[in-house]
Protein backbone atom coordinates (compact mmCIF):
# COMPACT_ATOMS: atom_id res chain seq x y z
CA UNK A 1 0.00 0.00 0.00
CA UNK A 2 1.65 3.16 -1.34
CA UNK A 3 1.49 6.48 1.26
CA UNK A 4 2.16 7.13 4.57
CA UNK A 5 3.66 4.01 6.99
CA UNK A 6 3.18 3.45 10.13
CA UNK A 7 5.51 2.25 12.94
CA UNK A 8 4.25 -0.56 14.28
CA UNK A 9 5.30 -2.09 17.67
CA UNK A 10 4.33 -4.69 20.31
CA UNK A 11 2.01 -2.99 22.97
CA UNK A 12 1.21 -4.94 26.33
CA UNK A 13 -1.60 -3.52 27.87
CA UNK A 14 -3.94 -4.48 31.49
CA UNK A 15 -6.74 -6.32 30.26
CA UNK A 16 -9.15 -3.62 32.05
CA UNK A 17 -7.10 -0.92 30.13
CA UNK A 18 -7.52 -2.52 26.37
CA UNK A 19 -11.40 -3.12 27.85
CA UNK A 20 -11.60 0.64 28.29
CA UNK A 21 -10.15 1.96 25.30
CA UNK A 22 -12.00 -0.84 23.44
CA UNK A 23 -15.09 0.82 24.86
CA UNK A 24 -13.96 4.26 24.19
CA UNK A 25 -13.40 3.45 20.70
CA UNK A 26 -16.46 2.09 20.13
CA UNK A 27 -18.51 5.15 21.22
CA UNK A 28 -16.17 7.29 18.75
CA UNK A 29 -16.32 4.21 15.27
CA UNK A 30 -12.64 3.93 15.98
CA UNK A 31 -10.54 1.03 16.00
CA UNK A 32 -8.72 0.41 18.88
CA UNK A 33 -5.39 1.14 17.21
CA UNK A 34 -6.92 4.64 16.11
CA UNK A 35 -7.97 5.36 19.37
CA UNK A 36 -4.89 4.47 20.88
CA UNK A 37 -3.03 6.85 19.03
CA UNK A 38 -5.79 9.92 19.75
CA UNK A 39 -5.17 9.25 23.12
CA UNK A 40 -1.76 9.88 22.73
CA UNK A 41 -1.73 12.87 20.74
CA UNK A 42 -4.29 14.28 23.11
CA UNK A 43 -1.73 13.37 26.55
CA UNK A 44 1.08 14.48 23.99
CA UNK A 45 -0.83 18.05 23.14
CA UNK A 46 -1.92 18.58 27.17
CA UNK A 47 2.09 18.56 28.41
CA UNK A 48 2.50 21.42 25.45
CA UNK A 49 4.74 18.98 23.17
CA UNK A 50 3.54 19.50 19.12
CA UNK A 51 2.95 16.54 16.86
CA UNK A 52 2.81 17.08 13.13
CA UNK A 53 -0.12 15.33 11.80
CA UNK A 54 1.20 13.15 8.96
CA UNK A 55 -0.35 13.64 5.23
CA UNK A 56 -2.49 10.57 5.01
CA UNK A 57 -3.56 9.40 1.76
CA UNK A 58 -6.53 10.35 -0.32
CA UNK A 59 -9.34 7.51 -0.12
CA UNK A 60 -11.78 6.78 -3.10
CA UNK A 61 -11.97 7.55 -6.52
CA UNK A 62 -10.41 10.70 -8.04
CA UNK A 63 -13.17 13.68 -8.44
CA UNK A 64 -13.30 15.30 -12.22
CA UNK A 65 -11.03 18.30 -13.08
CA UNK A 66 -8.36 16.79 -10.78
CA UNK A 67 -9.37 17.32 -7.46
Amino acid sequence: MPGVSKKAFPLRLDPVLHAAIERAAAGDFRSVNAQVEVLLREALARRGVKVAISETPKRGRPRKGGT
